[in-house]
């Protein structure tokens, strides 16, 4: 059995008949360079061969290209793919589009994300949950009243309003001052310019939550350069290896796990299970962990 990476037009110009049975996982944003993405990818392919089928996983090119993710999932509509777990870059976007591939007769899982579509299951964290359960880390660890920022990600994903509404209401539940709450994309390089305008603001500041791993790494990088890093809490979310290694070397302070890899085969196996007409549940939630230096080995 064979799994390919395709991403873009390449999905049209490689993907043929001879892929009709294949089932395709659409991740919001590419492998390279983001340790999330690549465990989703893993997880997805393990999942396929544990059930024999054809996987084959694609993104665009960023997780702000709303427009080349639409395009990949007409070019998959067209193909006549068995299924496609799908990480939507904007729920609300990529409705229309998931509506087609319904009438297509195509199944369609949410994965990551929830989308705006009625009726189609969905496969991922409960982030509201998650993001609270950041903001209580940080209360519990930090002086009442301390001054906290928020670092957030693409705030017309669902993943990116919950996580910030949820450690929102848990810092402000107890006393916490959120002294600026900004977008960095999900980026580690926006991370760490967003956090250098937020340091120079806001010089007594002893918290930040990065929506992500990425964007708390360059949080880090950027409270490194400051000579701030051991004045200034930081928390992030996923818990990928690279923030393993960094909560490991005393850097950040805690990261929130999810179950990339979990997550896509269970994607891979709701869509198999829906092309046979099996009753699949609505929702599916892996769970969140808190990791701290005691269990980041286990993250690494």
């Amino acid at each position: 059995m064979k799994s390919i990476l395709l991403s873009g037009v390449a999905l049209t110009m490689m993907m043929g008949a001879a892929f009709a049975d294949t089932y395709v996982v659409s991740m919001k944003g590419p492998a390279s360079g983001n340790p999330y993405w690549a465990a989703f990818e893993k997880g997805a392919k393990e999942k396929g061969q544990e059930l024999g089928v054809e996987v084959i996983v694609v993104a665009p090119p960023s997780e702000t290209d709303i427009q080349a993710q639409i395009s990949q999932i007409e070019d998959l509509i067209a193909q006549k793919v068995s299924g496609i777990a799908l990480a939507p870059t904007d729920p609300a976007a990529l409705g229309p589009v998931v509506d087609q591939a319904k009438e297509a007769g195509i199944p369609v899982v949410f994965v990551d994300g929830v989308g705006t579509n009625e009726g189609v299951p969905f496969v991922g964290t409960n982030n509201l949950s998650g993001g609270k359960l950041a903001g209580e880390f940080m209360c519990k660890n930090l002086p009442e009243g301390s001054e906290v920022a928020i670092l957030q990600g693409v705030m017309t994903t669902t993943n990116g309003a919950d996580r910030y509404n949820g450690a929102k209401k848990a810092l402000e539940a107890c006393g916490m001052k959120i002294v600026s709450a900004q977008p960095a994309d999900w980026d580690r390089a926006k991370g760490l310019a967003v956090t250098e305008t937020i340091l120079s603001g806001n010089p007594n500041i002893a918290g930040i939550f990065g929506s992500n791993d990425n964007m708390a790494l360059g949080a880090v990088e950027a409270l490194k350069a400051a000579e701030k890093l051991d004045k200034v809490m930081v928390v992030g979310y996923d818990a990928n290896p690279d923030a393993a290694n960094s909560i490991l070397a005393g850097e950040m302070t805690a990261s929130i796990a999810q179950a990339p890899a979990e997550m896509a085969g269970l994607g891979i196996q709701i869509l198999v299970d829906m092309k046979a007409g099996k009753d699949v549940p609505l929702v599916t939630d892996p769970g969140t962990v808190l990791v701290i230096k005691d269990n980041a080995n286990d993250y690494k």
